[in-house]
């Protein structure tokens, strides 16, 4: 027998949001390391926000709604208000019910800031770690560094030099057919660009940086990790200006910054081969597993231990973090400007990487 099309016009719903949630979504494992980080956030909350006014955003949906954003790559504010309108899956991640009314996208930005501006995301991303340290999932003496770009959003025609002011580009001078609207046409033919002597006007701490040689130039920051081999959990992440030397100097700060006590290793590639980064590693009693080079910094007495071997397998580990980061947690093309603002954001990504990570090895 046919069945009716009956268009449903009932008023009141008495199924639960948490019944449509299927018992073993993904989600629901992410979200109870999320909360129990959340509740060690409390003291940090109450410290942030005033005890008279209106209301704000609970931090605790500000911080559950990033997560979102980050691990379903969401690319705009403005979509992520509209999935959490009509998607039920988010409603419940989130903590809104079924009628209450989502926020506008300009008012979520506003206060999604102040938890940026107030360093929330050190601790979101210390909260994450401490849980899988009491899981016993991080190893405290074998470790790996690398670096990677992250394209500044910032365009090469933004690109000026710092003792002129004309807005107009380099050579502003010329005039193109078709010089209407902003994205004006702009002769670079040349042009010496030079991090000393020009700045991006739309973003003055993004730094030109070229890959390797025969690549093209771009604006960039460059992101840091620091990964435990055992199964490689993000331990340290940071975010800096793009220099020929800020892998080495990065990956030493942030070995200073692991509260692991002990000799260490430390895998890394070729770029990490050098004497004064060896001799420094040496200096913090850490053991320096990188790829040697045709003139390497490391002889036979490091080399010669299986430790090594290890290292340099377990080191293409952390490529795994960059890729997830990049493709999923929208790192690859920034969105935002500021190296302080693009850390935070990274921090948060790298958290959203050890919940998915640790989800499965608890599963």
């Amino acid at each position: 027998m046919r069945g009716v099309d009956v268009q449903p016009m009932n008023l009141f719903s008495y199924i639960q949001l948490e019944q449509r949630v299927p018992k073993r979504h993904p989600l629901r494992a992410i979200r109870k390391m999320v909360d129990i980080a959340l509740v060690g956030m409390d003291d940090l909350f109450s410290e942030m926000y005033s005890d008279t006014g209106r209301p704000s955003i609970a931090p605790e949906r500000l911080l559950r709604a990033q997560t979102l954003q980050i691990l379903y790559t969401v690319r705009s504010e403005r979509q992520l208000m509209e999935q959490i309108d009509f998607n039920l899956l988010f409603r419940w991640f989130v903590g809104l019910e079924l009628d209450e009314m989502v926020w506008d996208a300009t008012v979520f930005c506003h206060n999604r800031d102040r938890l940026l501006t107030h360093e929330v995301a050190e601790t979101f991303f210390e909260q994450i770690k401490a849980q899988a340290s009491a899981d016993e999932l991080l190893s405290k003496e074998h470790f790996t560094a690398d670096g990677t770009l992250l394209d500044a959003a910032a365009s090469i025609k933004s690109f000026m030099r710092k003792d002129v002011e004309t807005g107009e580009g380099a050579k502003s001078d010329e005039h193109h057919p078709g010089d209407q609207g902003r994205n004006k046409e702009v002769n670079f033919h040349g042009e010496a660009f030079n991090n000393a002597t020009h700045e991006s006007v739309t973003d003055g701490e993004a730094r030109l940086y070229r890959k390797a040689k025969g690549k093209e130039a771009k604006l960039s920051f460059m992101g840091h990790l620091l990964t435990e081999n055992r199964n490689g959990l993000i331990v340290q992440a940071s975010v800096s200006q793009a220099t020929g030397t800020a892998e080495r100097e990065v990956a030493l700060a942030m070995l200073d910054a692991d509260q692991s006590s002990g000799r260490r290793t430390l895998g890394a590639d070729k770029n990490y081969d050098t004497q004064a980064f060896v001799a420094d590693c040496r200096e913090r009693k850490v053991t320096p597993h990188v790829a040697q080079k045709k003139h390497t910094a490391i002889d036979g007495r490091t080399t010669r231990h299986a430790g090594y071997e290890i290292s340099i397998r377990k080191r293409k580990q952390i490529e795994e973090c960059f890729g997830w980061m990049k493709d999923i947690g929208l790192m690859r093309k920034l969105r935002h400007r500021g190296q302080s603002l693009v850390n935070q954001l990274f921090l948060f990504t790298a958290a959203a990487y050890n919940l998915v990570r640790m989800r499965r090895l608890l599963a």
